[in-house]
C-alpha cells in the first residue's frame, strides 16, 4: 500500500445496520481544511439529539451511523486549527468513544472520559500504532507502550515522530474515575491481549477458579465421570481456570474437548437478527459424541445474553446422549441494555430479563440440570482495581455511568 499513514475499522453492528453499506468505516470527508478520515469503536448516548438538531440546522447525513456525527461537529467549528475542532466535537458527544482520525499532516486517537471502551498506543521501528487490542502489535511487532488514557486525546506528526514525544491533549469534559467495561474481560477481547493495562488471560482463569469454587459440580462416586467443556473460542482460557481449581480441591474432573467450532463461522450473538443467529449456531458447533455419552457434562461459558446459542447447543450436547449437563457461567446474568457499544440493545431479548432474573426458569428454558452464574461481587474479585480501575457493570445491575438519551432509551430496537 502507498502512503506514510492509514487508519482500518472492523464493522460492528451496533447504531446504524450492518447491512447498510453507507455505514462501512472508516468514514472519509474533504471538508475546508483538508481530508479527515474517522474509526470509532462505541456508542455515543446523545447522539440522537445531536443528530435531531444538526438536521433541524440543514446538515445532511450519509449514514445511520453515530459516529457521523463526529464529523459534523469538527467541520462546522468556527476553530481553524484542525486538532481543535477534533477536540470540539469530543467535547460535545456523551457516551462511549474509542476513536482514530487521520487527517492529512495527523493520527489522532482519542477515549472517552470514562474510558468505557480500550485503545492502546504502540510502536514499530519508529513508527507509532493505535489498536483496540495489544494482540493487534502482536502480529506486526510493534511494542505496547502504554493505554491511551480516558479523555486523553494523542497527536501524533511529523514533530512527534523527529522528538520522540507525543502530544497530548484533554476532552474538557472530565470524568472523576473511569468505567472500563468488565464485559471486555468476560467475552469480547482475545485472552492474548492486554485490556485496561491488564492480560485479558489472567482475568479469564481467575473468573473460572471463582466459579468453580462457588459452583461445584461434584462427582458422587469414583464411577461418576464428570467432564468440563468450553463454549470455543471465549471461554476456553476462563474453563481451563475453573478445572484447575475444580482438581484442586479433590473433584478429580477432565476436561475434554466436546465441541467443536467452525472457524469460518462468526460470532452468533452480534447477529444483527434472530433467525441469523439460530442459522449460525447449527453450522458453528459440532459435538464428539463419544466423548459426551454417558457422561455427566458441565458446559463452561462466558455469558448468556440472548439464551438462543446457550438453548441451542444444550439441544445438541442432550442428542450426544449424556447422563446429565450442567451449565455454569462466569458473569452475573445479563439483565440490562449495553448503550456503550456491546451489542445487545433490546432488554426484551434478554433472557434473564424476560425470566425476571429467575435463574430456575432460565434453567429450566435451557433444558440442564442446573444452572449457575457467578455473583457479582466475584465477577469484581476478578478485575484489578489498582491504579484507580473502576467498571462499568450496567448490563447486568442497570446502573449507567453516563445518563442515557431519553429517545435511545425508548427506541432500543433501533439498529
Amino acid at each position: 500500500m502507498k502512503g506514510s499513514s492509514a487508519i482500518g475499522h472492523n464493522r460492528y453492528s451496533t447504531t446504524g445496520s450492518a447491512d447498510n453499506k453507507t455505514n462501512i468505516q472508516p468514514f472519509v470527508v474533504n471538508y475546508r481544511s483538508g481530508n479527515l478520515a474517522l474509526g470509532h469503536n462505541g456508542n455515543l448516548t446523545n447522539y440522537r439529539t445531536l443528530r435531531h438538531t444538526l438536521q433541524e440546522d440543514g446538515t445532511i447525513f450519509q449514514s445511520t451511523s453515530d459516529s457521523e456525527i463526529f464529523l459534523h461537529l469538527a467541520a462546522r467549528s468556527k476553530h481553524k486549527d484542525q486538532i481543535l475542532q477534533i477536540k470540539e466535537a469530543l467535547d460535545a458527544v456523551e457516551g462511549a468513544y474509542s476513536i482514530v482520525v487521520l487527517t492529512d499532516s495527523s493520527l489522532i486517537a482519542a477515549r472517552d472520559s470514562h474510558g468505557f471502551r480500550p485503545l492502546a498506543l504502540g510502536k514499530v521501528e519508529g513508527a507509532y500504532v493505535v489498536a483496540s487490542e495489544t494482540c493487534a502489535f502482536d502480529i506486526i511487532g510493534a511494542e505496547y507502550i502504554r493505554d491511551i488514557a480516558p479523555g486523553e486525546i494523542v497527536v501524533i506528526d511529523n514533530d512527534v515522530l523527529a522528538t520522540g514525544e507525543v502530544k497530548s491533549y484533554w476532552i474538557s469534559k472530565r470524568s472523576s474515575q473511569p468505567h472500563h467495561c468488565i464485559f471486555e474481560f468476560i467475552y469480547f477481547s482475545r485472552p492474548d491481549s492486554k485490556i485496561f493495562g491488564v492480560n485479558v488471560d489472567k482475568v479469564r482463569r481467575k473468573l473460572g477458579k471463582l466459579l468453580a469454587s462457588e459452583n461445584p459440580v461434584i462427582p458422587q462416586s469414583p464411577e461418576d465421570k464428570v467432564i468440563i467443556i468450553n463454549v470455543p473460542d471465549s471461554s476456553n482460557t476462563c474453563t481451563l481456570g475453573y478445572v484447575t481449581e475444580s482438581n484442586k480441591q479433590g473433584r478429580n474432573v477432565r476436561l475434554e474437548l466436546g465441541l467443536i467450532r467452525s472457524h469460518y463461522v462468526g460470532r452468533t450473538f452480534i447477529q444483527p437478527q434472530q433467525n441469523h443467529r439460530e442459522l449460525k449456531v447449527k453450522t458453528k458447533f459440532n459435538t464428539v459424541k463419544g466423548v459426551l455419552k454417558g457422561k455427566k457434562v458441565v458446559i463452561v461459558d462466558d455469558s448468556i445474553v440472548r439464551g438462543t446459542t446457550s438453548k441451542q447447543l444444550v439441544k445438541l450436547i442432550r442428542e450426544a446422549g449424556p447422563k446429565e449437563v450442567h451449565f455454569r457461567v462466569s458473569c452475573p446474568p445479563i439483565k440490562f441494555p449495553c448503550y456503550y457499544g456491546m451489542d445487545f440493545p433490546s432488554r426484551e431479548e434478554l433472557i434473564a430479563n424476560r425470566f425476571n432474573g429467575d435463574i430456575e426458569g432460565i434453567r429450566k428454558e435451557l433444558g440442564v440440570e442446573t444452572l449457575a452464574y457467578l455473583p457479582m461481587e466475584k465477577l469484581l474479585a476478578s478485575a484489578p482495581t489498582d491504579d484507580g480501575r473502576n467498571y462499568c457493570t450496567a448490563c447486568f445491575d442497570g446502573k449507567y455511568p453516563v445518563p442515557i438519551d431519553p429517545e435511545a432509551a425508548k427506541n432500543e430496537n433501533d439498529q
